[in-house]
This record gives C-alpha cells, structure tokens and sequence, in this order.
C-alpha cells in the first residue's frame, strides 16, 4: 500500500483486479531486491499462436488459486553437537525435515567443511508435505553457535514462527480462456498465470513450470498457449506444498472444463468424457511436449459414476431448486493428472542379513507419516521370504545410509522402493551362490521358497538351508557384511490421475457450504499396501477439501500476517468432513519394476477443484458462473444475493 498509486487500485478496483494490478506492478516499480533491477523472478513467454482459430465457442474466466500454510502438526527443531577427534572438528546435527543427506550438504557447504566431518540424522518427522523439503537457515544457525560456544545447541520453533518461517504453498492469480465446439470438442487452451514468489526465490518461483506442462489434463486438446511470470513480494516465499505446482494446474483446466461445459450447456462429466485420451494412445505426449507414461482416465470417472445414481442426484437437484426452505444441491467433478518424481532422480536401497536371519533395510527417502518402514518390509520380505517381523528399516542417518535424495514429489515408493527391491533381488542371487556350495549342488538348481524362506535344490525341498545358514556362512567366508546394495534410477517421471466427485449442500440464506459425499477414484498404479495408499488418499482429499472450503493464509493490506496460528488459520479438522468413497483401480507403470506412480499429493490435487465446481453448479441456476476459493460463507452468500437468478 505504500507504492505510489496502490491506495487508490485497493480501493477502485474490484478484488482480483486489484491484486493482479498490485503484483504486476511490483515488476516495475518498487523493487525488493534494487540491483537485481526487477521483481520478476521467472518468466515463461507465451507463444502468441491464435489457439481458438477452429473454436465455435470461447470462455474466459480470471480467478485465483490463494496461499496456504502448510501446518505440519510438529513444528520443526533441530540439534547440533561439535566433537573434536584427532583433531578434527566432527558435528552430529539431528535436523527435522525431509532428507537427511540434502542437509548434510548445505551443512558442508555453509560451514566450509568436509562432507565426513558432518553427520546428519532425520529421525521421525511429524509431518512433511513438501515445506520441510531442505534446509533452513536455523539449520545453519544452529550448528554455527554450537561451533562457536562449545556446546550442544537446540532449537525448536513455535507454532507462529511455524506459520511464518516454513515456506507457503501455491499464490497464483489466473486468467484463462477455453474454446471448443458447441458439440463439446475441446480444441483450445490459453492460461496466464502470475505467480506470488515471496520475498526471496525459493522453488515455488518456478512451479508455474506445471501450470504449462500440464496445461491440458488428462484431455486430448490439440492447442495449448501458457505464459508466466514469477514476482518477489514482502511475504512469505512460496515453496512445495503437497501436490507443487500440480494442484494449480489441474485447479486451472478443471474449472474451465466446468465453464465451457456451462456455456454450451453439457453435462461436466460428458464433456469430460468427450475428451480424455484414451487408454491406446499411451505413451502420450502432449501439446505442451509432456510425454505421459500411462492412463485410463475415462476408467476412472466411470467407475466413481458406477458408485452413484447420477440421473437421480440431478432429479434431486432441480427438485431443490424448486424448492425454497431447501438447502441447494451441488455435483462437482474433477478429472486431474499428476507427475511424480518430476525431476526423475535416482535412490538408494540396500539390504543386509545377519547371522540370526533377521534382515536391515536401508533406504535413502524419508518418511514423515506415509509408512515406509512397512511397506519397504513388505517388498523385502516378498522378495526374499523373510519374515516381515523379522526385517528392520531404517533411514535418515548420514553414517549409516551411503546416500539418498530424501522425500518429494511422491517417489518414495516408486524410487526407493524399487531399490530396495532390487538390492533383495540381488542379494537372494548371491545367496544362491552360498547355498549351491553347501548343499553341493549345482548353482543353476537351487531355488528360494518365498513362503518358508529357505534354499534348496530344485525337486528335493527336504534338504534346504535358512537364511541365517546362508549368511553365517557368508560372513564367515568374506569376513564382512552379507549385503546388496542398489541405486534406482527411473527412465522417467510418473504420471497418477483420477476423477472425484464431490456433492455439497448450500444454505441460501446464509450461504454455508456442507460437503455430504466425497467419492474418489485416484489410480496410483500397482498399490504395494492398499491400506497405506487409503491413509495418503484421506490425508490428501482432507487437504483438497480445506482449501476449497476455508483454508488461507491471509495478510492485510500492509503486508502484516493476519492467520499465524491455529486460532486463526482455518486449518480443517473430522468434523467438517464427510467419510470419503474410495474405490480402487491400478494402472501401472512400465517405469519401475513396481509398476508404482505415487499418491502422497494425488488426493489434494483432485479435491479442491471437485469441491469449488460443485458449489458453483449448486449456485448455477442463479447465473453464477464462478466464486472465488476458499468457498467461506461470506463469499457464497454474496454470491447469491448479487447473482441475476
């Protein structure tokens, strides 16, 4: 508000107006960062092509996609502790966030010291989502005053200082235009997106990159045009939040799918229908030159269709229409994609037997809640047939584990999992070489029973040797470890989808909004524990919902936080939520040995936009066309009272 101008744009201009004039303006004139000489901190340049040359039919719409804490329910803390060893300075730093090894480096780097001469370990974290995804400068801090007074230094934050020094999540201001023809063929797509970076440039900076990549969907549109801009503002920096540039996307193309939809008068899930690429047509690339690894999007929405009497909910809608003591019925879908692992690097698993039988699991990712220490048993134990019971995880420990690249971008199971199931695999061959020489049999005969988890010549499994056999004498005969270790690295990213279903009630008086169903198909590829993949789904849809409905992180118009803490921060909790509808479908990746794509983000990612459409097709008989997220009361009541309906 200080900037010469701004005052009187707050206060003539309508809201999005004002803060897309505000932003841009931040360009040009007053800069943050004066020898930089600008604002902007990424740019993508739109094409300029004439994408709707073809179209019968164009819609704009300009809206928002607002900022959000991402409140993880342990703040972070961290530990830093000097020793001298032959003297040379060692430090052990127990840090909370989502990579044990990404740390150690920035350590390394920050302190001018040797990578063995830092030891980094990442216990278990109370919550991640993508904002504890590297290292702060508390970090830093910390092991710089422990250096400098001698002693173990800890540091834990509170709650506001959460709220304020973990990066937030997505801050984008949208205006796009869809054009297609009147018989529901999507034919073109033109986005503009201004991207709130923060005060400093962090990696949301550049997650506008998506906003291109997945421009289109999981539709087949054959022109796509996406221009960006990124712009340094006062407030908190924008980093990964749960889904990072995907959930902006699929917010994008899924409510623009609903506003052509409105204005050539289909149904949202027969357009959508009309336009998804089909099940053959993979591995697809699409306009914006995104290659896709695998889909059966039309599968999706069919089978959460399957799960409910859409003609009947449409009969109950317009009934409430009429209506007027009853509360308005809203069907909102959304049908998104997601990449995983988008920068596609690599892992690292190893597993190790011991004398007893009993097995360690090493991994280079991080859990922080996901389940990782059972599923990454569970691929041990499948492959080498070793009892879950009788298998350890453990990760984080810069000593213990060779190397990783933590969690992000929902990879842990496709990348590190897949190590880990390689590094069984071979080592279940060097096990073989043991047992040959103890059952004195020919090395090609000798096979592994999964079930009993024991070696024996193939046709007498009388005669066989256990695991602890083999690597007593494995050790006994190497004078070392009994181990195989294995780095994954994928030819690609993944791509998960799937298609929600959301129906909401609307009070007209006081314009409160009541998710009733949420109903979910989110097809992550080959489930490797389908309860884990319910727990990542409820967490995400739980996310999704909260900011459609009253999650933001909100300053006032001096650039003061208004929502640093959980009194005051819309943070959403059982009670507002319906029992969510899960229903399984798997189509799996040629990418991993798995066929695993990720789900940890998925769920936010359908949600939001599921639950925004709904509202305004309870509200579309009105003439509302849209409403702003997050869908509070207020906003839906004003909705209502200015609507031409």
């Amino acid at each position: 508000a200080a900037v010469d101008g701004v005052e009187a744009v707050w206060a003539d201009i309508e809201p999005f107006d004002a803060v897309v004039t505000v932003l841009e303006s931040l360009s040009d004139r007053t800069l943050l960062f004066p020898d930089a000489g600008t604002n902007t901190i990424f740019e993508i340049p739109g094409s300029g092509d004439d994408v709707f040359a073809d179209c019968d039919v164009t819609v704009e719409l300009s809206f928002r996609n607002h900022r959000l804490a991402p409140c993880p329910l342990e703040p972070r803390a961290a530990v830093a502790m000097w020793e001298t060893v032959d003297g040379v300075e060692h430090l052990t730093q127990w840090s909370e966030n989502q990579g044990a090894h990404g740390t150690r480096d920035g350590l390394v780097a920050a302190l001018g010291v040797e990578p063995t001469q830092v030891r980094v370990i990442t216990p278990d974290v109370g919550g991640g989502f993508g904002a504890k995804n590297g290292m702060y400068p508390e970090d830093v801090i910390v092991a710089m005053l422990a250096r400098k007074i001698g002693r173990p230094v800890r540091w834990n934050e509170t709650r506001s200082e959460s709220m304020l020094g973990l990066v937030h999540g997505r801050g984008q201001e949208i205006t796009a235009t869809i054009g297609g023809t009147r018989d529901g063929r999507v034919l073109g797509l033109r986005s503009h997106v201004i991207q709130d970076g923060g005060a400093y440039p962090n990696v949301g900076s550049i997650l506008p990159i998506f906003a291109k990549n997945l421009a289109s969907g999981p539709y087949d549109i054959a022109n796509v045009d996406v221009s960006t801009v990124s712009v340094a503002t006062n407030t908190v920096p924008v980093g990964a939040y749960r889904g990072a540039g995907r959930p902006e996307a699929a917010h994008i193309i899924e409510r623009m799918m609903d506003a052509f939809a409105a204005e050539i008068e289909l149904d949202p899930a027969e357009l959508r229908r009309k336009n998804f690429v089909s099940p053959d047509a993979f591995p697809y690339t699409n306009a914006s030159g995104t290659t896709m690894d695998s889909g059966n999007y039309a599968g999706a929405l069919d089978t959460v269709m399957a799960h409910v009497d859409y003609a009947d909910l449409r009969a109950e809608q317009a009934r409430r229409r009429d209506d007027p003591r009853a509360k308005l019925l809203g069907l909102g879908w959304s049908a998104y994609i997601e990449i995983t692992n988008p920068v596609t690097s690599p892992d690292f698993g190893s597993i190790e037997v011991r004398p007893d039988g009993t097995a360690l699991v090493l991994t280079g990712v991080s859990p922080h809640g996901q389940g990782h220490y059972t599923v990454f048993a569970q691929i041990a134990s499948d492959t080498t047939g070793i009892p879950f019971d009788d298998i350890e995880v453990r990760h984080g420990d810069t000593h213990l584990v060779a190397r990783g690249n933590g969690t992000g971008g929902s990879r842990s199971l496709q990348i590190g999992g897949s190590a880990v199931m390689q590094a069984s695999e071979q080592l279940v061959e060097q096990a073989k070489d043991v047992a040959a020489d103890l059952l004195e049999a020919n090395r090609d005969d000798i096979v592994l029973d999964p079930v009993t988890g024991t070696f024996a010549v193939a046709g007498t499994p009388s005669l066989s040797k256990s695991w602890s056999e083999v690597a007593a004498s494995a050790i006994a005969t190497q004078s070392g470890a009994f181990l195989a270790e294995a780095d994954f690295q994928p030819a690609g990213s993944a791509f998960p989808f799937g298609a929600q279903l959301s129906i909401v009630e609307v009070d007209r008086e006081t314009g409160e909004v009541t998710p009733i169903r949420h109903l979910c198909c989110d097809d992550c590829g080959v489930m490797a524990n389908p309860m884990l993949v319910a727990g990542q789904v409820h967490g995400g849809v739980a996310s999704g919902i909260a900011q459609a409905l009253m999650e933001e992180f909100v300053y006032d118009e001096d650039g003061n936080p208004k929502t640093a803490n959980f009194a005051d921060y819309g943070l959403v909790s059982a009670a507002e939520l319906p029992s969510f509808e899960r229903f399984p479908q798997e189509t799996p990746s040629p990418l991993n040995p798995l066929g695993a794509k990720g789900i940890g983000e998925s769920g936010t990612i359908g949600a939001t936009p599921a639950v925004q459409n709904a509202v305004v097709d309870a509200l579309a008989h009105l003439g509302v066309r849209h409403v702003d997220i997050p869908l509070t009361a207020e906003r839906v009541w004003s909705a209502i009272r200015s609507s031409t309906g």
